[in-house]
């Protein structure tokens, strides 16, 4: 997951497992010997310091983004602790709350019942009666109309009793008088009893009665007043009269003073208990809330703090962002007008050399044709003398004026080219990136053509190749040495050569010539022999020069090199005029011993100066760095022969350059090199070399499930991976990909297919790159086979070998459950043997009938008939037997042996191949090319047959 272009790019090239030890593939043994890793490193090497800088970054970039994913983890985790943590403290306090309210009412019930039990209850309404019948008293009290005094006074304050009239007047005054007269002898008797009751009772509840019982007691003495007075009464009287009035003075001064204090005292206790305990939880709930509230509030406040902040920076950034883009588009400005500007200065005078490039099939003698013009042998330093890489040579004006000295002297050409530069693009197929990366950069071909082949494959593939880019080409028919009897002079124009031979071995040329005339004919292509063409064939652009040529003894090589100038001069000057806008491509990325990590780069135009700030495309964005050298091998050298090169301060193009600078491990080839001017902007520039990256990152992105490839240049690791996923049927996946040595880290890497349940992946295809004695080892325990070649399509005839047997061994491990699909018909004169074993005549209906068949009759309920043994027709033998055929079959029924033919079945009833899922998925994943479109239908056909979904 990354947001930006470089974070992408950066995030990309870990995903690859890219490793590049070993240093950049070069076959020269290191002598600094490897220190092994110290703590955590399992005893692994350390890379060779020279090329650690992109495992470094490799490495560094992946523990960043391991960190950066465990923070984000512990962050994640963290917080959703936190959540939950707050979810169950509410959930504890809401469950508190509801056993708290349920708690309190169900005391609130306990209490409510118990007084119904008691007869105390009493609801709100009677509760706010007996607190105002409480203030009255208070009132009465301060006006002094009760108070405690003689017998005289007492019976009117007890007359002007309102509290308990009051309490009566709801049932009338009639209906209270008549209650009274009933209730005087009863109350008479039972006073003394009411009076201890009600002073038990008091302490409970004494509101609650003191407005129906406490009036009547207060008439008791005046009804006992009222009573007459008897005989039998005398004696009491004394002791009553005494000691009543005493009590009647102060315990009516008692009662007041006690109901007012328990009055005082109902009425705090009422007011608690009135307190409803659900306007309780609301006022708590609403607390709660008003909490929440204001925490979310503060939250919102933050964030929107945040968001303001956040809104800010990215104005900030997106000005910033328009700000660079103004500054890159002025740049760009700039610089297109100072390109206009140079293309204008451009001079007919000021020629730069032409490059060239050689194309061609497969030992068509590129290469040799090469080594002969510039009398040096690289291709004895090639593995097999086919060139691997794409190597850059350039020729000084006085090395062409020596090389056509001879065959001038009758053409009288004046060349006023500096010099020529010649790319050797290999010929292989599987070098096709590198061919269009060659081509793209020429601007005049060789097309080597073997003039005892003709036309081939890859020839043909190149001569498109020039015609779809419209790039003017010479073709060299090479080989000419090989007409019988031919006579060798060495170094002569051709024309000179053809002189010398018998009149046998020119006709043979003719013949010869003529061939590969008609091929390119059937290409499109007009061609001759180039002293053969007139002006009018000149003038015309589909007219191509044929030269011939022998690269052995050197016959045409001359004529080769004029006519690549006179074409140069004559049809090309426009193109080659130099210009000063730098044009710059990167051809290889390879480490030099004692200068580090060096870039070649192909110089077309402008100029190149040491200390220069040049830039340089990379998978993790565009690298700008300081140029601190510029090297080339001696002339007529090319640079991948080792040799003493020459230092430069400046470069003027076209010519192929080794530049030293900082940072160049992960620059990659067929890329635009680029030079930051004074008036030029930096970030314009970046971006104008990172547009080619888009197409370069599909080369070379990877499959989560395949071999793994190492090569020892980004070239080769290029076609490589183009051959694995395009020339290949079906295409071979890569899962991973190396530069450099092969260590034990990539083979435990490449182990974890065996873990996956591909074994066949667990491969290492090395192209021309060593193998430490470890990993050898290693890969042995860990069951990882190492494929290596110094030349790469013998690397693919290893792994397509491989992949055949093991395709070959699964199709006979899966022979036993793959059912080919069938329909046959016996034939009902040709039943030779009718029960076990089974031999009749058949003809094959639909399908393909091969040996190990189980057949059965669908239209007898699935009878099994039974297993083909053997097939014969004509009395030979065969394995398969197709639509349309007769043959004989026999049939063995091992689980029913007592099968008969003409019994159980006839000819009537059409025998079917048992067909089942797993059969059918044998079929696909095994035998698929094997089988046709019709036998497909057919298994469709059949699956609704036997009902397999």
């Amino acid at each position: 997951a990354a947001a930006g272009g470089d974070d992408a790019a950066a995030a990309f090239l870990a995903a690859q497992g890219i490793d590049v030890g070993g240093g950049g593939g070069e076959k020269k043994d290191n002598k600094k010997k490897k220190k092994k890793k110290k703590g955590g490193g399992g005893g692994e090497e350390k890379p060779d310091t020279k090329v650690s800088a992109r495992g470094k970054l490799v490495a560094e970039r992946l523990r960043k983004q391991q960190e950066e994913e465990e923070r984000r983890r512990a962050e994640e985790e963290a917080e959703n602790a936190r959540i939950a943590e707050i979810e169950r403290r509410e959930a504890e306090e809401a469950r508190k709350l509801a056993e708290e309210r349920e708690r309190k009412k169900q005391k609130q019930r306990e209490k409510v019942e118990r007084q119904k039990r008691e007869g105390t209850y009493m609801t709100k309404k009677e509760k706010e009666k007996a607190k105002l019948a409480a203030q009255r008293l208070e009132a009465m009290k301060a006006a002094g109309m009760i108070v405690g005094g003689d017998d005289d006074a007492a019976p009117p304050k007890k007359k002007k009793v309102v509290y308990d009239k009051r309490k009566k007047n709801k049932r009338g005054q009639q209906q209270q008088q008549q209650e009274e007269e009933e209730e005087e002898p009863k109350e008479e008797e039972a006073a003394p009893a009411v009076a201890e009751e009600d002073k038990k009772e008091e302490p409970e509840e004494p509101v609650q009665e003191e407005p129906e019982v406490v009036a009547p007691k207060e008439e008791e003495p005046e009804k006992k007043e009222e009573k007459p007075p008897t005989e039998e009464d005398d004696d009491k009287d004394d002791w009553e009269d005494g000691a009543s009035d005493d009590w009647d003075a102060d315990s009516d001064d008692d009662k007041f003073d006690d109901l007012a204090e328990k009055l005082k005292a109902v009425s705090v206790n009422d007011e608690d208990d009135d307190e409803d305990l659900i306007s309780q939880e609301k006022k708590k709930e609403q607390e709660r809330l008003r909490q929440l509230g204001l925490e979310r509030a503060e939250r919102e406040r933050i964030e929107a703090e945040k968001y303001a902040e956040t809104m800010k920076e990215q104005e900030e950034a997106n000005k910033r962002e328009r700000l660079a883009a103004q500054r890159r588009e002025e740049g760009r400005r700039k610089r297109m007008e100072q390109e206009k500007r140079n293309l204008e200065a451009r001079s007919r005078d000021d020629l730069r050399c032409p490059i060239v490039v050689i194309m061609g099939h497969v030992d068509t003698g590129k290469t040799k044709l090469l080594d002969k013009i510039r009398r040096t042998n690289v291709q004895e330093g090639e593995a097999g003398g086919i060139t691997q890489q794409i190597g850059a040579t350039y020729f000084e004006k006085k090395t062409l004026i020596a090389q056509t000295a001879k065959l001038n002297q009758t053409e009288n050409f004046d060349l006023t080219v500096p010099g020529m530069l010649v790319i050797d693009t290999p010929g292989h197929e599987s070098f096709t990136n590198l061919r269009n990366r060659g081509s793209s950069l020429c601007d005049v071909a060789i097309l080597v053509v073997d003039l005892m082949h003709g036309l081939e494959q890859q020839t043909i593939e190149s001569l498109n190749m020039l015609r779809k880019k419209e790039t003017p080409f010479v073709v060299a028919l090479n080989k000419v040495d090989r007409c019988y009897a031919w006579k060798t002079c060495p170094d002569t124009p051709i024309r000179d050569a053809l002189k010398m031979q018998p009149e046998g071995t020119v006709d043979e040329f003719r013949s010869r010539t003529l061939d590969a005339k008609v091929q390119l004919q059937e290409q499109g292509v007009n061609s001759n022999l180039y002293w053969e063409m007139g002006d009018e064939d000149w003038s015309n652009s589909d007219f191509i020069p044929l030269i011939p040529t022998s690269a052995i003894s050197g016959e045409g090589v001359q004529d080769v090199l004029l006519m690549l100038c006179q074409i140069a001069q004559r049809k090309l000057w426009r193109q080659i005029m130099w210009c000063a806008n730098l044009q710059c491509s990167v051809l290889e990325v390879k480490a030099i011993d004692g200068l580090g990590m060096t870039v070649d780069v192909l110089v077309v135009n402008g100029y190149l100066k040491e200390g220069d700030k040049a830039v340089f495309c990379t998978l993790d964005g565009p690298v700008v760095t300081e140029i601190r050298g510029l090297l080339t091998p001696p002339p007529s050298r090319e640079m991948r022969i080792k040799s003493e090169y020459i230092h430069h301060k400046e470069i003027k193009g076209a010519l192929g350059v080794k530049i030293i600078g900082n940072g160049l491990e992960k620059v990659m080839a067929g890329t635009p090199v680029m030079i930051v001017g004074p008036n030029d902007e930096e970030e314009d520039i970046k971006a104008e070399v990172m547009a080619d990256l888009t197409s370069l990152q599909d080369k070379l992105s990877t499959d989560k499930k395949g071999v793994m490839v190492q090569a020892s240049t980004l070239g080769a690791l290029e076609a490589l991976l183009q051959f694995l996923r395009e020339e290949t049927v079906p295409p071979i996946p890569v899962s991973a990909i190396g530069i450099g040595t092969i260590h034990k880290r990539d083979v435990t890497k490449i182990s974890i297919m065996n873990e996956k349940g591909f074994p066949e992946f667990a491969t290492i295809l090395a192209f021309d790159v060593e193998i430490e004695k470890e990993a050898r080892e290693h890969a042995q325990e860990m069951n990882v086979r190492i494929f290596t070649a110094d030349i790469i399509y013998h690397l693919f005839d290893q792994f397509t070998r491989f992949m055949d047997e093991l395709q070959e061994k699964r199709r006979r491990e899966a022979a036993e459950v793959a059912v080919f699909p069938s329909i046959i018909k016996i034939l009902p004169q040709h039943i030779f043997n009718q029960k076990d074993p089974i031999i009749v005549g058949v003809e094959v209906v639909e399908g393909i009938l091969k040996v190990g068949t189980p057949l059965c009759i669908p239209a007898l309920g699935g009878l099994h008939v039974g297993k083909v043994i053997s097939i014969e027709m004509n009395q030979r033998e065969q394995e398969t037997a197709k639509k349309g055929s007769s043959v004989a079959v026999k049939i063995i029924n091992e689980t029913n042996p007592t099968i008969t033919y003409g019994r159980q079945f006839d000819s009537t009833h059409s025998l079917y191949s048992t067909l089942t899922r797993a059969s059918i998925d044998a079929l696909k994943l095994h035998f698929k090319e094997k089988l046709e479109k019709e036998d497909w239908i057919l298994v469709v056909k059949l699956k609704k047959v036997f009902n397999i979904i």
